[in-house]
Order: structure tokens, then C-alpha cells, then sequence
């Protein structure tokens, strides 16, 4: 038998049975979690009167697919997908844009005002004009029904703002800039070949946030696009629900809104899946940053 190492430690039995119990209730949290999001998947494909009946889904016991092809003959789908990837490309450059240097020059206390700026963001954050003063406002400058009434309203979040300034605060020391300083260094030198480099966490972590607020993004859409060649994905997959529902309700033959009720039964979570897949798809690859964005802003001991 090899020897243990010197300086490991022997576990205890109370040991043991610390792990053993942690080790349980992660399985059960994480089955808790998990299958949700493979009920809705799995329920997508299966026939809507076994998913009403009740019953745990582990596979489609009846395969129905009648849900995804009403799903992707429904031509506004596409024209949403393009609508939505175009918001959140645009948005998120425009909230990078202007987070970041905001963030870095709110963490400067030798900024004339600082306090009285933080106090002002901060504000907003617990009170605002509201949607009517919004609204009367796009249609004053003119960007009501367009792809800007959707980038600018959202063009900076607070919260994002103050975990930013937080990362610099925190990393950015004030001895790196004013030995940059020393050297000649003028401050939008020291931002854009000193600080930017050293924040690719951070942007990473904001384009994240960014981009899934962008996607997700309903209402907004609803009140401020008039149009329904511009509105985004959610907005399309809800009126495609609404028109399945509402057109189920209208037939008088039995058999016919038997049809339609499952229809539109599994429409729900055929949509569920369908607006959810970019995002399930690209997060295995981008997830240490949703970890990296929880503590990012925290107070480091």
C-alpha cells in the first residue's frame, strides 16, 4: 500500500457523511433545475393530451410534430430572428460603447463631481420618468418605430454601470495611472492602451448581460415598434400564439378544434424552445462569465 503523503489529512467519518450529504442534495438540486428545461423540450414533441394528462415526461411516448411545422411555416418567424439578432448586435456595441468609459470615469475620484454623478445614476435606478414621458419623448426626436427607440432607451443599465466601476475600482489601481503619467501618458492614452486590455473580463461579462437583455427583449418592442415587420422574436412568437388561440376558438366542428386545441397546446412549448435555443445553444461555451459576472463587482477581503 503507498503511503499517504506528508501533510495530507485523513478524512473523518463525520467527514464522509458531510460530503455524502452535500454530494445528495446538489443531485437533487440539479435535478430540480434540469428537468423543467427537458420537460418543456420533451413535451414540445410529444402529443398534447399525454403532456395535459399530467405525467412525468422522460421521452415523447407519441411523437407530435405538428407544433414545430406550424412553427416554421409561420414566415414572420424568420424576418423576427433577423429583427432580434440585429437589435443585439447593434445594442450591445452601443451599451459597450457607452458603459465602459462611464464605468472608468466614474471609479476616478479625482473626477470633478464624482459623488454628485454616482448620486445621479444611482437615482434612476429607483426612479424614472416612466413609459408615457418615454414614449412622448421618441416621438419627439423622431426615432419612434425604429430600431433606435429599442438601442437607446436600454443603451446603459445602472446596475451594469455600478459593477463596471466596481471591477475598475478594484483592478485598475490609481499607482498604475499615475505612473503612466510620469512616462507622459494622457488619459485617453492610459483608457485605450493600458485599461482596455486589462478589462477583457469585464466586457466579456457586459456583452453577456448586454446581449441576453437584448434578445429577451418584449417590451420595449411593444411600445415603442408600431410595425410588425420590425418587431423582434418574443413579440412574433406571442402574436403567433395569440392568432393559434383565438383562430381554435372559431371552429364549431368537433374534430377540426380537437385539432386545434392540441395545436395550439403544444405551440407553447415549441415557441419556449425555439426562442430559447441561441441562447441554451451558445451559453456551455460563455458560462464562466455568468460566474464571473456574479463576483466581478463583489468586495474582495
Amino acid at each position: 500500500m503507498q503511503k499517504k503523503r506528508a501533510g495530507s489529512k485523513r478524512q473523518t467519518v463525520s467527514d464522509r457523511i458531510f460530503d455524502a450529504v452535500n454530494m445528495v442534495v446538489m443531485i437533487i438540486l440539479c435535478i430540480l433545475i434540469v428537468y423543467p428545461l427537458y420537460y418543456v423540450l420533451i413535451a414540445s414533441f410529444t402529443e398534447p393530451s399525454i403532456v395535459a394528462s399530467g405525467k412525468m415526461l422522460f421521452y415523447p411516448e407519441i411523437p407530435f410534430l405538428d407544433g414545430y411545422v406550424r412553427i416554421f411555416e409561420y414566415r414572420p418567424i424568420w424576418q423576427g430572428y433577423l429583427n432580434t439578432a440585429i437589435y443585439t448586435m447593434v445594442g450591445v456595441l452601443i451599451c459597450i460603447v457607452t458603459t465602459i468609459p462611464a464605468a472608468y470615469a466614474l471609479s476616478r475620484d479625482d473626477l470633478f463631481g464624482v459623488k454628485v454623478l454616482n448620486l445621479l445614476f444611482t437615482f434612476t435606478m429607483f426612479f424614472s420618468g416612466g413609459i408615457i414621458p418615454m414614449f412622448i419623448l421618441l416621438r419627439t426626436i423622431k426615432i419612434y418605430n425604429s430600431i433606435w427607440a429599442i438601442v437607446f432607451p436600454s443603451a446603459v443599465s445602472v446596475f451594469n454601470l455600478i459593477v463596471c466601476k466596481t471591477f475598475f475600482m478594484t483592478n485598475i489601481p490609481r499607482e498604475l495611472h499615475d505612473a503612466a503619467v510620469v512616462d507622459g501618458c494622457s488619459d485617453f492614452r492610459f483608457f485605450f492602451q493600458i485599461v482596455l486590455p486589462l478589462s477583457s473580463t469585464i466586457i466579456a461579462v457586459m456583452v453577456l448581460f448586454y446581449g441576453t437583455r437584448f434578445w429577451n427583449d418584449y417590451m420595449n418592442a411593444l411600445m415603442y415598434l408600431a410595425d410588425d415587420s420590425r418587431m423582434p422574436l418574443q413579440v412574433v412568437l406571442r402574436n403567433l400564439i395569440i392568432v393559434n388561440t383565438v383562430a381554435s376558438s372559431m371552429y364549431t366542428d368537433p374534430e377540426e378544434l380537437a385539432v386545434r386545441a392540441k395545436l395550439a397546446e403544444q405551440l407553447k412549448f415549441g415557441i419556449i424552445v425555439v426562442s430559447a435555443a441561441p441562447l441554451m445553444i451558445v451559453y456551455p461555451f460563455v458560462q464562466k462569465y455568468f460566474a464571473i459576472g456574479v463576483t466581478v463587482g463583489a468586495v474582495k477581503g
